[in-house]
C-alpha cells in the first residue's frame, strides 16, 4: 500500500482519503522527507522555513485542501479562486490555441496571480493571518498578464504536433510530464506542488533541459555546440541560473556548463524579458552576449559591436522568427538569430566548398530567388537581405549601370562576375595567387569579414559581423580616386590577385593597370564592379570620375589584354583625358 508521503510526492493535487490512524502514522515519516512540501515554499504554515508564512496557523495542507466544505474547483480544494481575466501567451509561431487558464492551472493562479489573499480559505470563517497578505512581487507572482509565460491550458494532441513540427507526440511524454485528463498541458505538467526534489517544484531534473526536451524537439540537437559544450558558463549567467537559497531547502542541480544549462541560457518559462520565444533578455542579441562578450565560453564578439561598418546588431529591437518573410520581414532587422540557428549551429569550420557549421539550419534564398529552409551555400544567406529585399539600400559606389541585387550581380549569365554562384568565365587570369585558379569559387566572406579575424591574419571572430573598413571589408580597399598609390590601399584585391602582376607593365597582365593606379591615382572600383557586370572583366565605370565623351561611355573587350574605351576621365591626379575612343 502506498504511503501518504509517496502519494503526495507523485500526485497532482490528488488527495487520497485514508484512515485517520494511517494518516497519522504515515505523516510522521512524510514530515521527515527532505523533498516533501513541509520543507518547501509551499509550506505556508508557521513552521515554514520560507519567507512567506502564517503567523499562527500550524496546518500545512489547509492552504490548498480541506476534507469538508471544499470549493468544488478541484480535488478537495480549499483556497479562494481568482476571478481575474488573464492575457495569455501569444506568438507569431504559436500553433496551440491558448485561452483562459483552466483546470489545475487556475488552482495555481489562485495564489500565483497575486490578486487573492494567501490566507483566504473556504473552511475558515476568517482569513488565516499571514506575514504577507498576497504573493510578494517577484518571479512567483505571475500577475494576470501571462503573455511572458509559457502557455498553459491548451490541448496538446497529434494535430498540434503536426502543425508545430517541433514537438514530441503526446503519447511519448513519459511518466513524469503528464497532461491533464482532458489532454491539456497545465502548470502541473512541469510542476509538482507537493515535491521540491528538483527545485522550483519541477517534475524532473532539468539539467541539460531534460524537462524542456520532453516536449520540445531540437533536432538535430547532437550537432549543436550549445547542446554539447562542456565549457563553463560565464559567472553572471551562472548566478541567474543558480540563485542562492532563500529559506527553503534548495535541491536543484547546480548548472555550471553550457550543456547543463541547456535552454535556460537563453529562455525562461516565466516572466520573460522578450515575450516572443520567451527569451531571457529584453533585446535579441543580449541573449547571446553573456557567453560571447569576452567573459564567457563563446567567441568574443565585444570588439565587433562598435566598429564603423557592420551589421547593426545592437540596434535591432524586433526578434527574428522562423515564420517571417525572409526577404521583406515586417521590420527590417539584423540579429544574431537571422544568421545563426543556435539550436543546430556548431563550431565546424567551413571552406570555399563547405558551409560553416555556424550557419547550419539557416533559412536562405537560392540563386534563382526561391526560399530554402536550410542553406547549403553561404551566399544563399546573404541573398535574404542583399538581393531582392525592397530595403537593401543604394550602391556603395556609383555605377554606370546600377544593380544592387547581389543575386543578379553574381549571376553566371552576366558578362563577368566574381565566382560566387559559379566558377568564372575568364579562363586566363594570370594575377591569381595559388592555390586559386580560374576554376575556383569563393564566398561572400572572402571579402566581407572581420578585419581582425583569421582571414586577415588576426585572432578575432570570423564572419561578417563588423570591420573598420567600409563596406564591411576584411581588408582595406579605397573606393575613391586621388590617394597616392600603395599596395595597402587595395589590400582586399591583393588578397587573391598578385600586386606584383597587377601593378606592372608586363604583358602577362593588362599593362596599363600600373599607369591608371599609380599615375592617375585611380581606385580599382573606378573601372571594376567587384560583384559582377554586364561587360567583360567586371568593367562598370564609376561616373563620379568617368564621364561621357560626346555622350558615350563604353568599353569593348577585343581580345586577351586588349580593348577599346570611349569616355572622358577626370582622374585622381587632377588630369583630364578623353578616350575618343582609345584602344589598348
Amino acid at each position: 500500500m502506498k504511503t501518504v508521503a509517496s502519494i503526495l510526492l507523485r500526485s497532482r493535487f490528488a488527495v487520497k482519503l485514508l484512515g485517520a490512524g494511517l494518516v497519522a502514522s504515515s505523516f510522521a515519516a512524510f514530515a521527515q522527507n527532505p523533498n516533501s512540501i513541509v520543507f518547501s515554499k509551499h509550506n505556508l504554515a508557521i513552521s515554514s522555513s520560507g519567507s512567506v508564512h502564517a503567523t499562527t496557523e500550524s496546518d500545512v495542507c489547509i492552504f490548498c485542501h480541506t476534507p469538508h466544505n471544499a470549493t468544488g474547483d478541484g480535488p478537495l480544494w480549499n483556497h479562494a479562486m481568482s476571478t481575474a481575466a488573464y492575457t495569455p501567451y501569444s506568438s507569431a509561431t504559436l500553433k496551440a490555441v491558448v485561452g483562459q487558464p483552466n483546470g489545475s492551472s487556475k488552482l495555481c493562479l489562485s495564489c500565483h496571480d497575486g490578486t487573492i489573499a494567501l490566507g483566504m480559505v473556504n473552511s475558515r470563517g476568517t482569513a488565516i493571518t499571514m506575514n504577507s497578505a498576497t504573493m510578494p512581487a517577484g518571479l512567483s507572482n505571475l500577475g494576470t498578464d501571462l503573455s511572458a509565460d509559457h502557455p498553459i491550458s491548451f490541448a496538446y494532441n497529434t494535430a498540434l504536433v503536426t502543425a508545430n513540427g517541433k514537438l514530441h507526440d503526446p503519447n511519448t511524454l513519459g511518466p513524469d510530464v503528464r497532461l491533464d485528463r482532458s489532454g491539456q498541458l497545465q502548470c502541473t505538467s512541469c510542476h509538482d506542488p507537493h515535491n521540491n526534489q528538483f527545485g522550483s517544484f519541477l517534475v524532473v531534473d532539468n539539467t541539460g533541459s531534460a524537462l524542456c526536451l520532453t516536449c520540445h524537439t531540437v533536432a538535430p540537437s547532437s550537432a549543436s555546440s550549445h547542446v554539447n559544450s562542456t565549457l563553463p558558463l560565464p559567472a553572471a549567467l551562472a548566478a541567474l541560473l543558480n540563485p542562492p537559497s532563500s529559506g527553503a531547502v534548495k535541491k536543484a542541480a547546480t548548472k555550471t556548463t553550457v550543456a547543463s544549462a541547456g535552454c535556460a541560457s537563453c529562455h525562461v518559462p516565466h516572466t520573460a524579458a522578450t515575450k516572443q520565444s520567451l527569451m531571457r533578455f529584453s533585446t535579441p542579441d543580449q541573449n547571446c552576449l553573456p557567453c560571447h562578450s569576452g567573459v564567457g565560453p563563446g567567441k568574443n564578439m565585444a570588439p565587433e559591436l562598435n566598429k564603423i561598418s557592420g551589421h547593426p546588431l545592437l540596434l535591432a529591437a524586433d526578434t527574428h522568427n522562423a515564420q517571417e518573410d525572409p526577404i521583406n520581414p515586417p521590420t527590417r532587422h539584423a540579429t544574431c538569430a537571422d544568421c545563426h540557428n543556435t539550436h543546430v549551429s556548431s563550431s565546424t569550420l567551413g571552406s570555399q566548398t563547405q558551409l560553416s557549421g555556424a550557419l547550419n539550419g539557416v533559412v536562405g534564398i537560392s540563386a534563382g530567388g526561391t526560399r530554402i529552409s536550410a542553406i547549403t551555400h553561404e551566399y544563399e544567406l546573404c541573398f535574404r537581405c542583399h538581393a531582392d529585399s525592397a530595403q537593401r539600400g543604394p550602391a556603395r559606389v556609383p555605377r554606370q549601370t546600377v544593380e544592387t541585387n547581389t543575386r543578379r550581380e553574381f549571376s553566371p549569365s552576366n558578362g563577368s562576375f566574381h565566382p560566387v554562384e559559379a566558377a568564372g568565365k575568364n579562363s586566363r587570369v594570370p594575377s591569381l595567387i595559388l592555390p586559386l585558379t580560374t576554376a575556383s569559387t569563393m564566398n561572400c566572406t572572402d571579402c566581407h569579414n572581420n578585419d581582425a579575424g583569421p582571414g586577415a591574419g588576426g585572432t578575432g571572430a570570423k564572419g561578417p559581423h563588423s570591420s573598420v573598413y567600409t563596406p564591411l571589408l576584411e581588408r582595406q580597399l579605397l573606393l575613391t580616386d586621388g590617394t597616392p598609390y600603395t599596395a595597402n590601399n587595395f589590400a582586399l584585391c591583393y588578397k587573391c590577385h598578385s600586386s606584383s602582376v597587377v601593378d606592372s607593365s608586363l604583358t602577362t597582365s593588362w599593362r596599363y593597370h600600373k599607369k591608371h593606379i599609380e599615375e592617375f591615382r585611380a581606385a580599382c572600383t573606378t573601372c571594376h564592379d567587384s560583384h559582377g557586370a554586364s561587360q567583360a572583366h567586371l568593367v562598370n565605370f564609376n561616373p563620379t570620375y568617368v564621364k561621357p565623351y560626346n555622350g558615350v561611355i563604353s568599353y569593348t573587350s577585343t581580345g586577351v589584354n586588349h580593348g577599346t574605351c570611349t569616355l572622358s576621365c577626370h582622374d585622381g591626379s587632377g588630369q583630364n583625358e578623353a578616350h575618343k575612343p582609345k584602344s589598348y
